[in-house]
Order: C-alpha cells, then sequence, then structure tokens
C-alpha cells in the first residue's frame, strides 16, 4: 500500500506528519513525499524542510493521497503542478485525503464538487465558494474523500482513516504507541470553544492578510 504525502512551498509541517506517524505505522505501509520535483521542500516558516524522494510523475497509482495544508491560500488553489498530479492519480486511488487547507487544493481540482468536506475554521468561506459543502467537523468523510480540519487534526484523520484500513485494533495500536492522549491546557482549539475576543481577533488578522496578499 503505498502512501503518497504531497509537498509544496509553505506546507505546514504538522499536516504532513501526523498522517506520516499515523498511517505509516499500518502493516505493509509504504510512505513516499512526493512534490513537483524531488528534493528538500521549506515549510510555512522557512525552517524545516521535509525530503521529496519522488516527483509527481514518478508516483502515478498511490493508494492513498495527502495533502497537507498551510497558511498561503494561493500554495494550495494555484499550483497546477499539484492540481493536474491530483487530477490525474485520484481515479485509481483507494483514499484521497486532505488536512487544514489541504482540502483548497482537492476542491481547486475538482475532486469535491458537491461533496462534504472540513478545513481549518478560517477557510471554511473559501472552501464553499469552490463548490464544496463546507463544515466544521474535525474529520469528515465523503466516499473515499476524507478531510480533516485544523493542523492537529491530521493525527485523528490518520487514526480514523487506519481503523477503515486494518481495523480498530491497528488503530488504537498506532494510537498508543505514538501516546496520542491529548490534555490541553486550554479549551480553546475551535472557534465554537475559544473565547470570543480571541476569535474576532484572528478572524480581523486573517482578513488583513487577505488584503495584502491580493
Amino acid at each position: 500500500m503505498q502512501i503518497a504525502i504531497a509537498l509544496y512551498e509553505n506546507f505546514t509541517a504538522l499536516d504532513a506528519i501526523g498522517p506520516y506517524d499515523t498511517l505509516g505505522h499500518l502493516p505493509g505501509a509504504e510512505t513516499v513525499f512526493v512534490a513537483a520535483q524531488p528534493g528538500p521542500v521549506l515549510n510555512d516558516r522557512r525552517e524545516l524542510s521535509l525530503l521529496a524522494t519522488k516527483s509527481f510523475d514518478e508516483v502515478t497509482r498511490p493508494d492513498v493521497v495527502v495533502v497537507p495544508g498551510g497558511p498561503v491560500r494561493s500554495s494550495q488553489l494555484e499550483n497546477e503542478a499539484l492540481h493536474d498530479w491530483l487530477r490525474a492519480v485520484d481515479p485509481t486511488t483507494t483514499w484521497t485525503t486532505s488536512v487544514c487547507t489541504g482540502s483548497l487544493a482537492l476542491a481547486a481540482a475538482g475532486l469535491l464538487a458537491g461533496r462534504r468536506a472540513t478545513s481549518h475554521w478560517l477557510a471554511l468561506e473559501t472552501l464553499a465558494g469552490l463548490g464544496v459543502e463546507a463544515t466544521g467537523e474535525r474529520v469528515v468523510l465523503d466516499g473515499k474523500y476524507v478531510t480533516a480540519a485544523g493542523v492537529s487534526s491530521g493525527i485523528d484523520m490518520g487514526l480514523t482513516l487506519a481503523e477503515r484500513i486494518a481495523g480498530e485494533f491497528a488503530a488504537q495500536s498506532i494510537q498508543l504507541m505514538v501516546e496520542y492522549d491529548p490534555q490541553p491546557p486550554f479549551d480553546a482549539g475551535s472557534p465554537a470553544k475559544a473565547p470570543a475576543d480571541l476569535v474576532a481577533y484572528w478572524r480581523a488578522n486573517a482578513k488583513e492578510q487577505e488584503n495584502v496578499d491580493s
């Protein structure tokens, strides 16, 4: 079973590593980091890189595709090399998945039209504008398409998919061995739970950044 994790400039590291450290432990899994060209790919903070060992042209029939997100939406919405590869491999995938704003890339490639999907809470409006039934749920399954919300939810997505692929014992074993037992110091991990002034601050910050980028 080949699991292809797509990389592109400005991806968010945990979006890729969460699924890597969950799905990558499945029996028979072959995990490959893939990009337009082989080589190191810098993350959104420009401080860390992951190595793409294969190009999109070299990975033509992956069983599972994972598309991480990142804060620079043009990286997902305007990345034609990524979109072309997604359209090419999707007909033969068993599962096509995303984390965070990676769902914007799936939608921009035309794979999520009319489907239910999620993304980072600040990107749900953009996702809906791409013809997707956007929801704020943490992990959404619609057929073979599995989308996860913000950054940390990629771990939940990986475990959810692990159970679908290999069963509950395998998924629970992965959860146990990575000791995934979240006990955050604050209950502020979603806009429904965080203080209203905090949510308002980040909504305004995101809108200001969009105006700068446009």
